[in-house]
């Protein structure tokens, strides 16, 4: 079973399961396959993170693809402008954006080697298997949706801002309209070029060439040696354990540490919850996810992380293993920029840092982004993986998660239960925000103790993230994705 933000990209993993993948395979196929249809939330210029449930060997694996900046890159770089409006990252602009649009807001992309790393690493049919449907979505395109037509207009500022990107999304100078052919240029080169000469072509050979000369000429500072430098970090996934199953996800410098401190939250204050959640339940909840960013933020240095757009997919196959993936360009249309050689959209991951000095976060050559809101998360129980969830929609990524696996093990929820329940949102931001299908008594109950904001979880403005997931549930594997992305799906092997 595969949930993606795009049902082609289920389709994809489906696919790999057929021909005798597994859970990886699976993941790594849909993940590519949305750098086809869904460029502008991931792709080959992105970084991220995999939580991978290894069933045969009883443990969880955490794979860290962050986005690295040039050595060669110094503050200098990016002088701040006081008259301009913060970033989205709560961090000063900088003089003519360029820590956030253009060739110069990218860093190094991780996305390859982790998509590579997983897949020969973990997987049972290889990356060049898992290429293989991105490679025929690319070749022809896909038609455009209204929701396609919708974020390319929304991001028409940034899009227009880079000859390549304009042409591809902005034909004629208006969005792709609904129908129409969604496709880009040399895309499907540079993933056959993957298929047959592995992520290596990427990070020492021609695709890595073409990408730096490409970001050279914007410029940004990304050379070859930075490329073959870039290493995936492997390591045993953070562990938090709640009402008998453990919970495994990325690690520190994800979201990870901020669900973990939620939940342990939760089991303080209420160590046996309620046969069905109360008003007081979503204040427990609340509170906990208060108290988990506010410690975040101290860690950070910074008051405000607001906004982000990313991809996540989970995986489960039938020997047990199970996979939860989140990667990002991070803003919509990274910085704005597709490179003409390749056909990759680039991040625009410079963002991450803060030009000030003295700060966790701080910028810095050759440092990796070191705070993330990405949050995939497997659910074990007893040895066997029950659960794997994940979200896209930056601040709002933890709280949806953390939500919905606590109300699947403090309640006994299914995974449609707990992802089709009304939502809040908290991220120590001076409020909290609620749906109000919660009900007048929960309202009231956070109005008590909160600033409280009450707004409807639709389609746009995305308030609550889109998660999605699979779960073993009665014998049987169950997908779903967020009844709120239009786009999104999920399908079984079968």
């Amino acid at each position: 079973m595969v949930a993606a933000q795009h049902v082609l990209a289920a389709e994809a993993g489906a696919k790999l399961l057929r021909c005798g993948g597994n859970a990886v395979d699976a993941a790594v196929a849909a993940a590519l396959t949305l750098a086809v249809v869904e460029p502008w939330m991931c792709g080959l210029g992105g970084s991220g993170f995999m939580v991978v449930w290894l069933a045969r060997e009883q443990r969880a694996v955490a794979l860290d693809f962050q986005g690295v900046l040039p050595r060669a890159l110094t503050v200098a770089d990016y002088p701040v402008d006081p008259d301009l409006p913060p970033t989205l990252m709560g961090f000063p602009a900088v003089k003519d954006w360029r820590n956030t649009r253009g060739a110069s807001a990218a860093t190094l992309p991780g996305a390859v080697a982790g998509l590579s790393h997983a897949a020969q690493t973990y997987g049972k049919r290889g990356f060049g298997a898992a290429l293989d449907p991105a490679i025929t979505l690319a070749e022809t395109g896909i038609p455009a949706s209204w929701y396609t037509t919708l974020l390319i207009a929304t991001e028409a500022e940034v899009i227009s801002i880079d000859p390549a990107s304009s042409s591809i999304y902005m034909p004629r100078g208006r969005p792709l309209q609904i129908g129409e052919r969604l496709f880009i240029p040399r895309l499907a080169k540079t993933l056959s070029r993957l298929r047959d000469h592995g992520a290596a072509d990427f990070y020492h050979g021609q695709i890595g060439e073409s990408l730096v000369a490409d970001l050279r000429a914007g410029g940004n500072r990304i050379t070859m040696q930075d490329l073959a430098e870039y290493q995936v970090i492997d390591r045993p996934a953070m562990q938090a354990r709640h009402r008998g199953a453990d919970l495994y996800t990325a690690g520190p410098q994800s979201g990870g540490q901020r669900l973990c401190d939620m939940l342990a939250h939760v089991s303080g204050a209420m160590p046996t919850p309620p046969e069905r959640p109360t008003p007081e339940t979503w204040l427990v909840y609340a509170n906990a996810l208060e108290t988990a960013w506010r410690a975040h933020r101290i860690k950070n240095g910074t008051l405000a992380e607001v906004g982000a757009h990313t991809s996540s997919l989970s995986a489960a196959d039938t020997e047990g293993n199970m996979v939860a993936l989140t990667y990002t360009i991070l803003d919509h249309f990274g910085c704005g920029v597709t490179l003409p050689g390749t056909g990759i959209l680039m991040n625009n991951g410079v963002s991450y840092f803060d030009p000030r000095p003295g700060l966790n976060t701080t910028m810095q050559g050759g440092k990796r982004i070191n705070s993330s809101n990405m949050c995939p998360t497997v659910g074990v129980r007893d040895g066997q993986a029950v659960f794997a969830i994940g979200a896209s929609g930056g601040d709002l990524i933890m709280p949806a998660v953390a939500q919905i696996a606590a109300l699947m093990l403090d309640f006994d929820m299914t995974l449609e239960e707990a992802l089709h329940s009304p939502r809040l949102d908290a991220s120590h931001r001076g409020s909290v925000r609620a749906d109000p299908r919660l009900g007048q008594a929960v309202l009231d109950q956070l109005g008590a103790h909160h600033r409280l904001e009450i707004a409807s979880n639709d389609v746009g403005p995305k308030l609550y993230a889109f998660p999605s997931g699979v779960a073993w549930e009665n014998g049987m594997l169950s997908g779903l994705s967020d009844p709120f992305q239009p786009d999104s799906n999920a399908r079984g092997q079968g």
